[in-house]
C-alpha cells in the first residue's frame, strides 16, 4: 500500500454497498482460504472470498444488510470475529456485526477544530467518569466541562476489550467502540454533541500491543514478533516479514477514526512500545497519512503521543529527521512538579526533587535532555530546547500517574488545599498544553484504581502479581486492591456532586481563574519558551517565571516551602498589579501575603510568598 489517501483508505472490515449487500475484506496470509460466515435468523451461510495479493480476502456478498451478524472462516476450520470489526455486540468473543456509518446523521457540518496551542484537554476515563458509565452519559455534563474552560475532551481507549471494566489498553478490537459504552452509536452522539458545543475529542488509541483475553489476530497474519520484546509480551511487527499489512491495518485504523468518527487528535499510547527499525518509521508514515487526510478533508487534525523516551525526534519534523507528530506528553514536567508538591523520592522520583528539576522542564520541556539518570542507570534524553512548547502537553494528575500508584490515590487524598491550588497554579500558567485528569478541578475524593474483568483466572491472577512487582521500586507497603473485584471498579467512580460543596467548589472556581487568565492575558495565552524567563530559588523553595508577549507582561511566583519566603527580585520598571494569589480569603486562604501593587523603580524589589502558594502579577504601566 501506497502512502496516498487512496493508498489508505478504509477497505478491510465489512463495508456496505448501496443496493447490492457487503463487501468484506480480511488480510489472512495465514489461511489458504476465507470464508465469511453469515448469521442472521438463526440461519448460517457461507461464502468463499476471493484472494487478492499479499495475503488479503475480499468478496462482495448479497443480501447481507445492517445488524448482520458475521465470523469469518479460516482454511474451512476454525472461526473468529473480524479484527477490523467496526462492533462487537457480544464482547470480544462473540460475532462481529455489520455497521452503517452513513445511518448517523450528523450535525456538525459546520464544526472546525482549533488549534493545538489553544487545546486545554480533559482526560476522562468513559466507564468512571459517570454513573451510567456510558458515551451518551457523559453528554449531560459537557456543560460543566465547558464552564470549567475546557475546550478538549480526551477519551481513554474506548475499543472493544474483555468484559465491562478494563482501563482500555487490554482492547483487541482495535476498531470496534466498546459494546457496554453504547459502541458506534454512542461514541458518535457523543463526538456530535462535544461539537456542536464547541468542544474537541481527543481518542486514545493503542498501537504498541492488544491484549491477550480474545485477541485472533495472530491466527490471521503475523501482527507480532517475538524478535522485540515490551511489557504486554511480543511486539506488533512493524518492520519484519508481512509488515506492510500490520501498518495498513493501523493507519487504517487512525483514519478510520478520524473520518468515521470526526475526532479531532489521536492520543497515541506508549510510543515507546513501537519498535521500529525499518527505513521509515511507522510513527512518520502514520503522521503523514493522516495530515493527507486532514488537508483533503480540510480539517485540523492532529497526532500527540506518550512516551517516556525523551527523544525529539518524535516530534521533530521529518526535515529534521524526525516523525513530524504535532506534541507528547511531557513525563519529566510531572514528575519534577509531584516530586516538589510530596517529597516523594522513590521509584522515578528518585530523578526529581530540586526546584531546578521544574524550572528546566518550563524553559525546556525535558528536564534529562542526556544526563545521567539514577533511576535509569544511564544516561536518558536529548534536549529539546529548540521544541516549540506548543508540543508538549503537561499535567499534575493523569490516569497514569494516579492509577499507576499502589492505591490509586489523587493529590486531593494526600495533599494539602494550598497545594492542590500550587499544582494548578503551575500547569496553567505554563507555555504548555495544559491537561486536567477527570476530578481533579475539585479535588475529587474517590481514588482511580486500575481494573480488569477478564474472565481466564490465570490471566487475572498474573495480573495481580504483575501489579505488585511494579510496585516495588516505589517501596510501598501492603497490597493493591484486586484488579478484577467489581468493588475496585465502582471505588473509582467519580462522586462529582461534590463540585459544588465548601473547598471543592473554590478549587472549581481557582482552575476556572487559571484557565480565564490563561486565555485573556496575551502573555500567557502565546506559547512561548523565547519570551520567558525562569529564576529558581533551591534553597527557598521557589520558582520565578516571567512571560512576555506584544507589550504584555506577566510574572508567577510559585513557592514550595514550608515557611513564608521573601524573594528579591529583578523586574523591568513599571507597576505591577497582582491579579491572583492562592492564599487569599477568596481562594480559601488566610490573607494575601504578597503586596496588592508593586511600583519597581531600582534594580530588585521584595515580594513574600505564603507557604505552598502562587501568586500572579500583571504589567500594568512602565515608567
Amino acid at each position: 500500500m501506497d502512502i496516498t489517501e487512496e493508498g489508505w483508505r478504509l477497505q478491510l472490515g465489512a463495508n456496505i454497498v448501496p443496493g447490492s449487500g457487503v463487501f468484506f475484506r480480511v488480510w489472512a496470509p495465514k489461511a489458504e482460504t476465507v470464508s465469511v460466515r453469515i448469521l442472521s435468523n438463526n440461519k448460517k451461510r457461507d461464502i468463499r472470498l476471493g484472494k487478492e495479493d499479499q495475503g488479503y480476502f475480499a468478496g462482495l456478498v448479497e443480501g447481507v444488510c445492517r445488524g448482520d451478524r458475521y465470523v469469518y472462516v479460516l482454511d474451512n476450520m476454525d472461526h473468529y470475529p473480524d479484527p477490523a470489526s467496526r462492533f462487537q455486540p457480544e464482547g470480544v468473543q462473540g460475532p462481529s456485526e455489520v455497521i452503517d456509518p452513513d445511518e448517523f446523521l450528523w450535525e456538525d457540518e459546520e464544526w472546525e477544530s482549533i488549534a493545538l496551542r489553544d487545546f486545554i484537554i480533559y482526560e476522562l476515563h468513559v466507564g468512571a467518569f459517570t454513573v451510567d458509565g456510558t458515551f451518551e452519559a457523559i453528554i449531560p455534563h459537557l456543560d460543566s466541562v465547558k464552564e470549567l474552560g475546557i475546550t478538549a475532551i480526551e477519551l481513554m481507549p474506548a475499543a472493544q476489550f474483555p468484559g465491562k471494566r478494563n482501563w482500555g489498553y487490554d482492547g483487541v478490537y482495535p476498531y470496534a467502540p466498546q459494546n457496554n459504552y453504547r459502541g458506534p452509536e454512542g461514541l458518535k452522539r457523543l463526538v456530535n454533541a462535544a461539537h456542536k458545543k464547541g468542544l474537541c475529542v481527543i481518542l486514545d488509541v493503542v498501537y504498541n500491543h492488544l491484549g491477550p483475553e480474545g485477541n485472533y489476530l495472530h491466527r490471521y497474519a503475523p501482527y507480532f514478533t517475538d524478535r522485540y520484546k515490551t511489557p504486554w509480551g511480543d511486539a506488533v511487527n512493524f518492520d519484519g516479514p508481512y509488515s506492510d499489512g500490520v501498518r495498513h491495518f493501523f493507519i487504517s485504523n487512525a483514519l478510520y477514526w478520524i473520518s468515521e468518527y470526526h475526532v479531532d487528535a489521536l492520543r497515541l499510547d506508549a510510543v515507546h512500545g513501537i519498535l521500529d527499525f525499518g527505513s521509515r518509521h511507522f510513527l512518520s508514515e502514520l503522521r503523514e497519512a493522516v495530515k493527507i487526510h486532514a488537508k483533503r478533508s480540510g480539517k485540523n487534525v492532529f497526532v500527540i503521543a506518550e512516551s517516556d523516551l525523551n527523544d525529539v525526534r518524535i516530534i521533530n519534523p521529518p526535515g529534521m529527521g524526525g516523525y513530524g507528530l504535532d506534541a507528547q506528553w511531557n513525563d519529566d514536567f510531572h514528575h519534577s512538579l509531584h516530586a516538589l508538591l510530596t517529597g516523594e523520592r522513590k521509584g522515578y522520583y528518585e530523578d526529581f526533587g530540586k526546584v531546578e528539576h521544574l524550572a528546566k522542564a518550563f524553559r525546556e520541556g525535558f528536564v534529562y535532555s542526556g544526563e545521567y539518570s539514577a533511576f535509569r542507570k544511564r544516561r536518558h534524553g536529548s534536549t529539546s530546547m529548540d521544541s516549540p512548547a506548543s508540543q508538549f502537553v503537561v499535567f499534575s494528575q493523569s490516569h497514569d500517574q494516579v492509577g499507576n500508584r499502589m492505591l490509586g490515590d489523587r493529590l486531593s487524598q494526600t495533599q494539602s488545599f494550598e497545594k492542590l491550588k500550587l499544582a494548578a497554579g503551575v500547569v496553567f500558567l505554563s507555555p504548555y498544553v495544559p491537561q486536567v485528569f477527570m476530578g481533579e478541578e475539585y479535588a475529587e475524593i474517590a481514588p482511580f484504581h486500575y481494573f480488569i474483568d477478564h474472565s481466564d483466572d490465570a490471566l487475572v491472577q498474573a495480573i495481580r502479581e504483575g501489579r505488585k512487582k511494579e510496585f516495588a521500586s516505589f517501596g510501598w507497603e501492603g497490597d493493591p486492591p484486586d484488579p478484577a473485584a467489581l468493588r475496585t471498579f465502582s471505588d473509582s467512580k467519580l462522586a462529582g456532586d461534590l463540585r459544588n460543596q465548601g473547598n471543592h467548589k473554590i478549587l472549581f472556581e481557582f482552575y476556572q481563574e487559571l484557565i480565564r487568565l490563561r486565555r485573556e492575558i496575551a502573555s500567557l495565552r502565546t506559547l512561548n519558551k523565547e519570551t520567558m524567563e525562569v529564576v529558581s530559588f533551591e534553597e527557598d523553595k521557589v520558582l520565578f517565571l516571567r512571560r512576555w508577549y506584544n507589550g504584555d507582561e506577566a510574572f508567577s511566583l510559585f513557592h514550595f516551602g514550608e515557611d513564608i519566603a521573601r524573594i528579591g527580585l529583578i523586574i523591568p520598571e513599571g507597576r505591577w498589579d497582582r491579579i491572583l494569589e492562592s492564599s487569599s480569603s477568596r481562594w480559601g486562604g488566610d490573607k494575601n501575603y504578597a503586596p496588592e501593587k508593586i511600583d519597581s523603580h531600582g534594580p530588585k524589589v521584595t515580594i513574600s510568598c505564603c507557604p505552598h502558594g502562587v501568586v500572579l502579577y500583571r504589567l500594568c504601566r512602565r515608567t
